[in-house]
Order: structure tokens, then C-alpha cells, then sequence
């Protein structure tokens, strides 16, 4: 999982140079994209009207379906591990008989595993994506290849291992796997559909196939691969706003004090904005946005993973100025610093606002609060099993972001996130997590802007038990970058 997202991260910088001359300098878009804001790319496409979209829903449903290859690829999911656990890595785990099977599917049998961090709330998610393209990939939409990423988590832990099965396994593949999947699925739709125009056709499906991996082996195998695109392809109308950014931060995780005792890094960051335009909340996925922050001097490479997507939504009423609407958001975040690492997949409903007014300037809120299905959150004192040092837990989230753009050049945005945590695997207690963001944003040439934020990371923990100290870790940071902003 780790190895695809920095492919995917560098790939991403490929595609952009290879598009900026075809796209042109984006001097109608904001420097810095707001999740899941359609106001920041209006006016770069031609809206869709009433029969277009008609014309796309009818497109999905007349997809052919193979649902034997899409049954044979996602059985192999399944076989190809278990095999390589059972006949090269001889892990004792792997010996399954019918006797384990049966009495997995008890409701009793289920419990909660030890894998480390990474696997549990990165490498799971990877590979439920993998179940539910399976099926996405083969004509199926959205709600069949989500059954498909269940089922694929379900078998797994049932048949897959003779451990116990995982409660935290179970919702971490079916829920990451299909916000995953999903968004994989529409990032190389939205690769290949510029297949049409003829132009680097080869260079499009080998992006598209490293992004989404079975997809491109299908278009292999129907002898598709580097050749026109169907209308499924052609009646694409989405597009991603992308802004890369490099530069240098400054943070520290000890004391909280970044000014005297802190440490200096190069981080890199990608982040995009998907929308298939402002004509439907109905359909899931149709706006997403995805963080992706690496960098030194931390504790690891990869320090931040956010998917946020539109699951359905209605608009409320329109203004003069502004237009308010409600999205059903599903996020899956993960955060991985010197202060603490932390993982959770959600559901948040948002009261969104936008205002617009003279001369391109615009004001943007969103409120939002809603239900943590599992989050994973270090503890000191815990080691369960033999690599497990976090607890498990579910709670609420709240949430508020902001952002006003002044000219088409500045932007200034402030963004929180919060959420309450009890724990149900571990040692009792609950949890707070604060993360808060300030950032300005000014294009300084053509596609170039100069970005400067800074905020921080907050975790306190509360334990029952008074022979565990509680703690409160910090991690507040200030970052400067040049970020290059592209459509696509």
C-alpha cells in the first residue's frame, strides 16, 4: 500500500507535465482546493444539463458485466496470499481446515487481532480495494463492488486464517476497501477518458493501470489496452483540480515548542479535488478529495492519508449571493508523526455554505459532525498480542473549515477537526484529538503559488485505571512551500 501511494504520488507529478500545456494555466482557480467545494473549478467546464445526465446514468447501467472473470480475479484475491502464506512463508497461521472455518462463523469466535498499526489501518483498506475493483472493474457499479469488498473481508477472516476472526480487520477492509476502491476507480476513469483525443494513449494506460491495477489488467484482456476508449470513457465529464507542493517544515513533537526546540524536514504534499460537476448529490463519489503528505525527519515517511468523499447530499436554497447545501461524507484518515500515529474510518454529515461576490471572490464554511466507526489510538501502557500497542474505539467527530478568496490569487483558509474516542479493545479510557490549520495561499505566476500554514496535532487520553498517568501528546508545525496547480 505504502510502495502504491508514492508510485501513484510521483506518477501523478508525470501525468500533470504532461497535461499543463494541454490544459492551460489555470488562472480561474483558487491556489488551494476545498474538500469537497464545486465552487473552486466552476466555470472550467461545460455543465452537464438534465439529459446529459440521464445519458451518463444509462451508461452505467448498460455496462457489460463479467461476473465470472469478476468472480474468478476476486477468488484469486484470496487464493494468491493464502497460498503464499501456506507454501513459502509456512505461516502457521495458514493451515485453515473446514473445523476452523465452521466455528469462525460464530458470533463469539470474533475478536479483536494485534497486527501493527500499518497493517491494520493502511495494507487492510489496500487490499478491500482490490475486492471491490474486482467486481467495479467488470461492469458492476458502486453497490455491487461494495458487497464485493464485504463479502471478500468476510471470507477472508473466516476462511482466510486459522487466528481468530477481526472485528477491526473486518470493518477496516470492507469500509477502507470500498472508499478506496471507489476513488481508484474514478481517478482512472477519468485518466483513460483522455484516451479519445488520441494524445499519449500508451503513457494514460500505464498510469491508469498503476493506479487501478485490475482495471487495467480487464482492458488487457479484452484487448482494449492503449486503443480508443468506449463511451463509458468518453461520456466522463469529471475533473481534478491537483496542487503539489515541496518545501520545507519545521515541528516538534517533545516539547510543543517549534520555535526553540524544533526540527526542520523537506515534506512533499498531494492534494486533489474531484468533482463530476454540481448536477447530482445523489450519486456516491461524485465529489472526493485526497491529502497526501510525505516527508524527513519524521517517524515515518508517509505522514498523512486522507480520503474524504460525497456519499449523497441535496441542495437546501439559494441566495442572491450563496447556496446551502448537506453532504453525507465518508472520510477515511490516517495520521502517522513523532507525536502519535492515528487511524479512523467515519461518517459525517456537513451543513455547507457558498458565497460568491464581485470580482471573483468568494467565501466558503462547512460544519459538520458525525459518527467514528473504529479509530486506532496509541497506548503506552498496552501491548496486545505481539505488536499491537494502540487501542480501539469508535465515537463522534465534528468538524469546521473555512476559506475566503479574494481576487483570484489570495486564498486564506482555517480548517479543524475533532472527535471523542472510548475505547472498546484495550485499556479503558477515552480520547480527545484536536487538529487545527491555518494557511494562506497567493499564486505568484501562472500555476505557481506560494503556501504558508501552520498548526497542530493534539491527542489527550483519559485512563480509568489510576495506575496509567494520562497524557497529552502535541505536534504543532509551521510549513512554507511552492505548490504547482493543475486541471486534469
Amino acid at each position: 500500500m505504502r510502495f502504491f501511494l508514492l508510485l501513484f504520488f510521483l506518477l501523478c507529478l508525470v501525468k500533470v507535465n504532461v497535461y499543463a500545456t494541454e490544459r492551460g494555466a489555470l488562472h480561474a482557480v483558487d491556489t488551494l482546493p476545498n474538500s469537497l467545494d464545486s465552487t473552486q473549478v466552476r466555470g472550467l467546464w461545460k455543465p452537464l444539463n438534465k439529459d446529459s445526465l440521464f445519458y451518463l446514468e444509462d451508461v452505467e447501467k448498460t455496462r457489460e458485466k463479467h461476473f465470472w472473470r469478476a468472480g474468478t480475479e476476486w477468488v484469486l484475491i484470496q487464493a494468491v496470499p493464502a497460498t503464499f502464506n501456506r507454501f513459502i512463508r509456512k505461516d502457521p497461521y495458514s493451515y485453515i481446515t473446514f473445523k476452523n472455518f465452521f466455528s469462525h462463523l460464530k458470533l463469539s469466535a470474533w475478536k479483536w487481532d494485534d497486527n501493527q498499526f500499518s497493517t491494520n489501518q493502511v495494507d487492510h483498506p489496500y487490499h478491500g480495494q482490490l475486492y471491490f475493483n474486482s467486481f467495479r472493474s467488470n461492469g458492476y457499479n458502486f453497490y455491487q463492488s461494495s458487497l464485493a469488498a464485504v463479502a471478500g473481508s468476510f471470507i477472508w477472516e473466516t476462511a482466510g486464517e486459522t487466528q481468530a476472526p477481526a472485528i477491526n480487520d473486518f470493518i477496516n477492509t470492507s469500509f477502507g476497501g470500498i472508499i478506496l476502491g471507489e476513488m481508484t476507480h474514478r481517478v482512472s476513469r477519468n485518466i483513460l477518458a483522455r484516451n479519445r483525443s488520441g494524445h499519449n494513449r500508451v503513457g494514460n494506460e500505464i498510469v491508469a493501470l498503476l493506479v487501478n491495477p485490475l482495471n487495467g489488467l480487464n482492458r488487457f484482456l479484452d484487448g482494449k489496452w492503449g486503443k480508443p476508449v468506449d463511451k463509458y470513457y468518453t461520456t466522463d465529464s469529471s475533473h481534478i483540480h491537483a496542487v503539489f507542493d515541496l518545501g520545507f517544515r519545521r515541528f516538534d513533537a517533545q516539547d510543543g515548542e517549534i520555535l526553540q526546540t524544533g526540527k526542520n524536514s523537506v515534506f512533499g504534499r498531494l492534494r486533489f479535488f474531484y468533482t463530476n460537476g454540481e448536477h447530482n448529490y445523489k450519486r456516491p463519489f461524485d465529489k472526493f478529495s485526497v491529502n497526501l503528505e510525505v516527508g524527513n525527519g519524521d517517524s515515518t515517511f508517509f505522514n498523512a492519508i486522507n480520503v474524504h468523499a460525497l456519499l449523497t447530499g441535496a441542495e437546501f436554497f439559494k441566495t442572491k449571493r450563496g447556496r446551502h447545501f448537506g453532504t453525507l461524507d465518508a472520510h477515511y484518515d490516517t495520521y502517522n508523526n513523532d507525536a502519535f500515529f492515528y487511524g479512523a474510518q467515519s461518517v459525517v454529515y456537513n451543513w455547507n455554505s457558498d458565497y460568491l461576490y464581485q470580482n471573483g471572490n468568494k467565501l466558503n464554511l462547512s460544519f459538520g459532525a458525525g459518527a467514528v466507526l473504529l479509530a486506532a489510538v496509541p497506548d503506552p501502557y498496552l501491548l496486545f498480542g505481539d505488536a499491537r500497542n494502540y487501542n480501539y474505539g469508535s465515537g463522534v467527530s465534528y468538524r469546521f473549515k473555512g476559506g475566503v478568496s479574494l481576487f483570484k490569487r489570495l486564498r486564506l483558509s482555517a480548517d479543524y477537526n475533532g472527535g471523542y474516542f472510548h475505547t472498546i479493545s484495550g485499556n479503558e479510557s477515552y480520547y480527545f484529538l484536536h487538529a487545527a490549520a491555518l494557511e494562506a495561499s497567493i499564486r505568484i505566476i501562472d500555476r505557481f503559488s506560494l503556501n504558508l500554514s501552520s498548526g497542530y496535532f493534539t491527542l489527550e487520553s483519559h485512563y480509568k485505571d489510576p495506575k496509567f498517568a494520562d497524557f497529552t501528546k502535541k505536534y504543532p508545525y509551521g510549513r512554507a512551500s511552492i505548490a504547482y496547480n493543475i486541471l486534469f
